[in-house]
């Protein structure tokens, strides 16, 4: 698995980046930050194992070896030694620094396949990221390029001289880019019905279902995330609507945000102390740690 490709997919749709964000907003919330551990160095470690299925910590000691702080380490860069004690972070394909043995808390995502580093949830979503970006890049460029304000002037009467017609190309040539809008005239003496046609570049070319694309991808980001729509601010198509956002929130909170909380608190057995803390998920009220 590629953590570059990891990376780089973040920002690729705003239903999967946005989701990521929701979760982290949320645990950051209700997190109590501890001496050793500051709310900071929570959001990060929390967005590491978000996207990346990884999430690592680095124990700093003082000089009696004593725990003074614990700091992120990005997940993009880290890697395991062969023994699977050691971890190191990289440069490209080379390791830059090697951290001290035992040093490093490794909070992973199973995978099924392998025990060395964790996967994402949210792999089987990545082709509905990757079309919803390359749909949107597509409407993106089809109005950069005036696409959209093209057209196909189609002659079959007779010009009175071959001039005419070239001059005639020549000004549809120079409408393009800035300038562009600029009426023409053309003149067809004993011109035949429909022998000068203005057809819409839009209408020749096949339709590319961009809002049927975008609902489907953004659909399947959501059930990938287990987001309720109705707590990403998407509106409602339908009349019916998503029903209530408080009682979407409590599921949410009880099915996705307490399962994560217990997850983060695995360092507390690595740590020996209770450093991950976490007020209970509430929705009827603000959280204050």
């Amino acid at each position: 698995m590629s953590w570059s490709g990891l990376a780089k997919t973040f920002c690729a749709g705003v239903h999967h980046g946005s989701a990521i964000y929701f979760k982290r907003n949320v645990l950051s919330a209700t997190f109590i930050p501890h001496k050793l551990l500051t709310r900071e160095e929570f959001d990060k470690w929390a967005l590491d194992f978000l996207t990346f299925g990884n999430g690592y910590l680095e124990r700093q000691d003082n000089r009696l070896g004593r725990p003074l702080a614990l700091r992120r380490a990005p997940a993009k860069y880290m890697r395991r030694a062969t023994d699977l004690q050691r971890f190191y972070q990289v440069n490209g394909w080379q390791a830059s620094h090697e951290f001290a043995g035992g040093s490093v808390h490794h909070l992973m995502e199973p995978d099924i396949n392998q025990e060395v580093y964790g996967l994402p949830e949210y792999l089987g979503a990545l082709h509905a990221a990757w079309l919803n970006e390359s749909a949107t890049l597509f409407r993106r460029r089809y109005y950069e390029n005036g696409s959209h304000a093209g057209f196909i002037l189609y002659m079959t009467d007779a010009a009175q001289s071959q001039t005419d017609v070239d001059n005639m190309r020549d000004a549809l040539k120079n409408s393009k880019g800035p300038g562009n809008f600029r009426n023409l005239f053309m003149y067809a003496p004993n011109g035949k019905k429909d022998g000068i046609q203005l057809i819409p570049v839009s209408e020749v070319t096949a339709k590319d279902e961009f809002f049927n694309i975008k609902n489907v991808t953004r659909d399947d980001l959501l059930a990938a995330h287990r987001i309720p729509p109705q707590l990403m601010g998407i509106v409602p198509s339908n009349t019916g609507g998503f029903g209530a956002a408080d009682t979407a929130a409590e599921v949410f909170g009880r099915n996705e945000i307490e399962p994560l909380q217990r997850r983060f608190s695995q360092l507390n057995e690595w740590i020996g102390d209770e450093v991950v803390r976490f007020n209970p998920y509430s929705i009827k009220a603000p959280m204050t740690a």
